[in-house]
């Protein structure tokens, strides 16, 4: 449990840091305070992820707990439906390849029957 808290406390400070990297990396010790922050987190001795966790990240997903799970339903039928959209599409795709391919073949195929004459096909070898 605790590293899943870590895990998840860090995730989020990944995400916002992309940002923050942006408008105040130029502060003097930026990095440093960053570096020191992680390890805060990290340390079993101050339990800093646990502590951001429990006052911040769970009551938070506490309270959005029934938009979450909608968003998720809707995620996974919107996938359902997309995943049967590009299968038909590549369904198709495959088909229509297949039968070009067959075509081209046959047309190249009856080209050079035609450029045989009987007099060929009879003195060839037996």
């Amino acid at each position: 449990v605790r590293w899943m808290m870590y895990w998840i406390v860090f995730a989020l400070f990944m995400a916002t840091e992309t940002f923050t990297d942006l408008l105040i990396s130029w502060f003097p010790f930026y990095y440093e305070v960053k570096m020191a922050f992680v390890i805060w987190l990290l340390s079993p001795y101050t339990r800093g992820a646990s502590l951001l966790y429990r006052k911040f990240v769970h009551p938070t997903l506490s309270r959005k707990e029934k938009d979450i799970d909608g968003y998720i339903l809707r995620a996974r039928e919107r996938g359902y439906e997309t995943m049967v959209r590009f299968g038909k599409r590549g369904l198709n795709l495959a088909a229509t390849a297949a039968v070009q391919a067959a075509a081209k073949s046959q047309g190249v195929l009856a080209g050079r029957l035609r450029s045989f004459s009987m007099q060929d096909l009879r003195s060839g070898p037996e």
